[in-house]
């Protein structure tokens, strides 16, 4: 075996064969590749998956990472035959509401651009699939690019490119003891086969992943569930079928279950037992497992409703003999995304976890990308490895999690659908207050946050709001709109808490930020920046304000679910000669969001300073005394009204709530949620990172130009920057729906001349504007107000147009 390494691979399946051929094709030489089972029949999830390879996603990423498998897989081949085979897809609808879910699955693929998707009636699923029960149909959805990969032979055909290359060296039967790591950056990888000095280690160890990721203190968070699958012996539909797939593979989602042809034979996926998780700690060795490691005993009481629903489905079915049944083991996290990125807790520690073979060629890809050059093709911030909080890593949450995602696999999802397990996990001082006016929350990040507060039922009868019916009513209250109007009447409180706020000093801080940052942020103490940090690419990374209180001392506030990716980011750029700290002060101090034209009023009425707009100017901060507690306090606003962000000690919060609420009460000060504070920044067209901006688009498309200070100085992605705005194709939209009763809610296909121009970043009901607003990125032929577009929502055309501004 090596004794060094430019990189050493934990895991030869998929992934870790994607991954390892990516980085051959980029140039990298010297990789070791170690694998616990046999080469390339790992006994991992690899080993046993069926195969099944569905594009649509509601994730556009994870959507384009299928569809650049599949053209991966379909250049792939063994001795044995192809890696892939595009039989096509079909999912069958038994249910009114299915059936509206596959129109909504449409108008997603139409938005991420997935090539001939179409809607089929009950016969035509026959004339595709003659063994189904077309009686039982509504309709299906039916991909023809869609297709079974064989995975093992997809991994070896990718790891033999990289040894024929002289790029890689593979180990079997090589089991990973320890890593090294020396004052937080990785040193080497011991094996029971000897030690291998790297300074960079990729896992891509699948159900195994937690335990490799504690070797250095990371939480790998997923868990191993077993699903069950089957094959029945020979049937006559089948007879003579010798090709490994003819026939399209069926999703039947209302019964939890998929099915595939294995010749003459059929395959059964049954998702509809109960979670049956694993410890990854209890795992078998590959030479104690009765199959393999990831494999455990078919267990026949979770099996018989799925039975029932197969023959149901698949008539033929009745009578056949099952010869081949297992309990095989996937990994599920807690959003049921991938984990992928570079550990915060030990530098060189590169994950790619929870990868399943749909999205293996595609992730394989965008690691090689990350770990090459830092900018991935696509936005990934979906898979992020900083994105779960530490309440949310407990092996106690991760199982629970884990098991809900399995739960609800082939569930009907709606957007605002919530976790009903690990509730509580944080709170912010005001949740007494909160839960006393009746709030209803929704989980974020950890933390529960007001959607909407029952206390203001009684405004309805002030403010007429629009009624709802079906997808666009659900998990909704027409009080959020009356919330709304409130703000924008009077004012209001929103618990903001949940912030992420970084506290960074030093005699360095300047310069460094000044190359983090678009905007200029030398400027006086006292001046607040909104600014992106951008990508190498010039794409935005982060989303954020910057807040100068000193010389040498300025606070960062960004958005408490990107808390962990932003802190990943500025602390992967920090100078090594120590001249910059940065601090998480985020639990240290609560916020309130006081806002409103009254908001001045309400503030004046506490406080001995002067917060009249002459002295108090907007983008600019003040410690101030309200009542008797000391406070920062901002003056900017994301609703578009006059106000300020407030940040005191934490342990002072209830008191800074009631001494503004009792002050508030003469002003019609109201508290409100979520729901309005979204509705209130579609409006003013203030845009949310990770929908209408992330990496892959850059300032000047989305309308941001005016944060972006070119002649400052150098700062990174500044060059790709301004080469993106020389080629400018495209420009963030603001459109408004023209029927003021219609609504989208995000992801729909923007239509025009019958092609599809982009889709919705973010929509919602715009109640001071009367009519719904949307986002989107529009070829520039299309961008001019007063273009005349359509949004395709649930199958239906709702014509729009595209406006200057909105409030």
């Amino acid at each position: 075996m090596q004794s060094t390494a430019t990189l050493v691979v934990i895991g030869a399946g998929i992934v870790g064969c994607s991954t390892t051929y990516h980085l051959t094709k980029l140039g990298w030489k010297n990789i070791v590749v170690v694998e616990q089972g046999p080469l390339f029949a790992t006994g991992g999830s690899t080993s046993h998956a069926p195969g099944l390879v569905f594009q649509t996603n509601s994730s556009k990423t994870m959507t384009k990472l299928a569809q650049y498998t599949i053209e991966l897989y379909s250049q792939l081949s063994t001795d044995e035959g192809p890696a892939f085979y595009p039989v096509g897809g079909v999912e069958v609808a038994y249910t009114e509401e299915r059936m509206a879910e596959l129109q909504r699955k449409l108008g997603w693929a139409k938005s991420w651009g997935v090539e001939g998707a179409c809607l089929l009636t009950p016969a035509e699923v026959k004339a595709k699939v003659p063994l189904v029960n077309e009686a039982k149909l509504l309709g299906g959805y039916y991909v023809p690019t869609d297709g079974i990969a064989k995975a093992l032979r997809a991994a070896e055909a990718m790891a033999n490119c990289a040894k024929e290359a002289g790029a890689a060296e593979f180990y079997g039967h090589t089991t990973v003891m320890d890593i090294e790591v020396v004052n937080g950056q990785v040193q080497a990888v011991v094996t029971d086969k000897g030690r291998i000095e790297t300074d960079k280690v990729l896992v891509c160890a699948g159900i195994w992943g937690p335990r490799i990721g504690r070797m250095v203190g990371e939480v790998i968070p997923l868990t191993p569930v077993q699903h069950q699958y089957v094959k029945t012996a020979p049937i006559p539909e089948l007879a003579g079928m010798t090709e490994e797939v003819t026939y399209p593979m069926v999703r039947h989602q209302d019964h939890a279950m998929y099915f595939r042809q294995h010749g003459d034979c059929w395959g059964i996926g049954s998702y509809q037992h109960e979670p049956l998780l694993l410890d990854p700690d209890n795992i078998l060795p590959y030479a104690e497992a009765p199959v393999m490691p990831s494999v455990r005993p078919f267990t026949e009481e979770h099996f018989g409703p799925a039975w029932e629903s197969t023959k149901e489905l698949f008539p033929a079915l009745e009578g056949a003999e099952l010869t081949y049944k297992i309990n095989g083991m996937f990994s599920f996290t807690p959003d049921s995304g991938s984990v992928v990125g570079e550990s915060s807790k030990a530098k060189g520690f590169w994950v790619a976890e929870a990868v399943w073979v749909t999205h293996g060629g595609g992730v394989g890809k965008i690691v090689s990308e990350l770990m090459t050059t830092g900018v991935p093709s696509l936005d990934i911030h979906e898979m992020d490895i900083n994105r779960f909080s530490d309440v949310c890593k407990s092996a106690d949450y991760i199982t629970r999690a884990g098991a809900q995602q399995y739960d609800e696999v082939y569930d009907i999802i709606h957007p605002l659908d919530q976790q009903t397990h690990s509730r509580q996990l944080r709170v912010s001082p005001f949740y007494p207050r909160l839960q006393a006016l009746g709030a209803q929350f929704i989980f974020s990040a950890g933390w529960e946050r007001p959607q909407w507060f029952e206390a203001n039922a009684d405004l309805l009868e002030q403010y007429a709001i629009p009624q709802r019916q079906g997808w666009e009513a659900k998990n909704w209250s027409p009080i959020q709109g009356a919330e709304h109007f409130a703000t924008r009447a009077k004012a209001a409180l929103y618990d903001l808490t949940p912030f992420a706020k970084f506290e960074l000093t030093g005699p360095g801080v300047v310069a460094y930020l000044q190359s983090l940052c678009a905007n200029d942020i030398d400027k006086p103490v006292g001046k607040v920046i909104y600014t992106a940090m951008l990508a190498a690419n010039g794409g935005i990374m982060c989303d954020l304000t910057v807040s100068r209180l000193g010389a040498e001392k300025y606070w960062v506030v960004t958005g408490g679910s990107v808390h962990g990716h932003d802190l990943a980011w500025m602390t992967a750029h920090l100078p090594e000669d120590g001249s910059v700290q940065i601090a998480d002060i985020s639990s240290s101090y609560c916020c309130l969001g006081l806002w409103g034209p009254k908001a001045p009023a309400v503030l004046q009425s506490v406080t001995q300073t002067d917060v009249s707009k002459p002295k108090f100017k907007f983008f600019t901060n003040q410690r101030l005394t309200i009542g008797n507690i000391p406070v920062l306090a901002v003056r900017v606003s994301y609703v578009g009204e006059e106000g300020w962000e407030i940040y005191a000690p934490t342990e002072c919060g209830l008191k800074l709530w009631d001494t503004l609420w009792a002050a508030g009460q003469e002003h019609g000060l109201i508290a409100a949620g979520l729901g309005a504070f979204e509705s209130l920044r579609l409006e003013k067209g203030f845009l949310f990172w990770g929908h209408d901006i992330h990496t892959e688009y850059d300032p000047y498309e989305a309308g941001l130009g005016f944060a972006v200070k070119p002649n400052k100085g150098d700062f990174i992605g500044k060059e790709a920057l301004l080469q993106r705005q020389e080629y400018a194709s495209r420009k963030l939209c603001f459109i408004t729906l023209d029927n003021p009763a219609a609504i989208a809610m995000g992801k729909e296909p923007v239509i025009a001349d019958g092609k599809v121009l982009g889709y919705v970043t973010s929509a919602g009901y715009g109640y001071s504007l009367g009519r719904c607003v949307v986002f989107a990125y529009l070829p520039l032929t299309y961008a001019q107000p007063g273009t005349q577009v359509s949004v395709e929502y649930f199958g239906k055309s709702l014509a729009a147009t595209v406006v200057e501004k909105l409030l």
